[in-house]
């Protein structure tokens, strides 16, 4: 399995745009951990929580109090767009009243639904830990507009581009997906993107760590959260909002 995935960064851009525009997951469940109410931390002098981020061992971004009572962990795609909708229903609530507490801290791991990602997560990662949660959920709302270009492109310009040399094959989907210029105008110039989508011991990187999150955490679709290590199963904001409010933040 291990030797799947990690050919998966490379060889996987030879798949279908039609399995991109189908490749979230659905999954929910019932279970959440409960708590009681925990108290408000304030922040260090002259920050909010939502200055404060930390890349985690697991290569994941995490954002808030470090030591908060309630962390949440969000395995997403940039691709998907359940995603997309969780970051626009969850907005600035997430991040200003659940984070901005100090109760609740957000790590965001990324998790390789196809060939697209792969790129966008180079490109998404490609500048400060800081701009990170925020160039993704820019990228998010910014989403259709990748599948509009990737389906103006066509299937076999993909093709063509899957079957370049790895360290060129992330840059012509980039380009073709409309990704670099993205990017580009926020801040990750073209040559600071081009190396980072030349990167492929990062790409490597990105498909270990979705296997991981597939056989150690059992992810199968995005998004796919945990509080406090306790799997609460694939989301909207409607569905995990009261499931932090019962672990503490009310």
């Amino acid at each position: 399995m291990a030797s799947r995935f990690r050919s998966f960064a490379f060889a996987a851009a030879a798949l279908p745009l039609a399995l991109a525009l189908s490749a979230c997951g659905d999954k929910k469940t019932d279970a959440a951990p409960s708590g009681e109410s925990a108290a408000k931390v304030a922040p260090p002098a002259g920050k909010a929580w939502s200055d404060v981020v930390t890349k985690t061992e697991e290569g994941g971004y995490r954002v808030g109090n470090p030591n908060a009572p309630i962390k949440l962990v969000e395995y997403g795609a940039l691709s998907c767009s359940h995603c997309a909708q969780f970051a626009k229903e969850s907005g600035e609530k997430l991040l200003n009243d659940y984070v901005g507490s100090g109760r609740v801290s957000y790590e965001l791991r990324f998790f390789m639904l196809n060939a697209f990602d792969v790129p966008a997560t180079l490109l998404a990662t490609c500048g400060a830990n800081e701009a990170v949660v925020p160039l993704s959920e820019q990228f998010w709302a910014w989403q259709p507009n990748m599948f509009t270009n990737l389906q103006t492109a066509g299937d076999p310009k993909i093709q063509q581009a899957a079957a370049l040399p790895p360290a060129q094959r992330m840059q012509a989907i980039a380009q073709l997906a409309g990704m670099s210029e993205f990017f580009a105008s926020r801040g990750i110039s073209r040559d600071q993107g081009a190396a980072c989508l030349a990167d492929t011991a990062k790409a490597d990187a990105l498909a270990k760590q979705t296997e991981t999150a597939s056989t150690k955490y059992e992810v199968s679709g995005t998004p796919t959260f945990f509080i406090n290590d306790a799997p609460v199963g694939t989301a909207d904001w409607a569905t995990l909002e009261p499931k932090l409010q019962a672990a503490g933040a009310r």
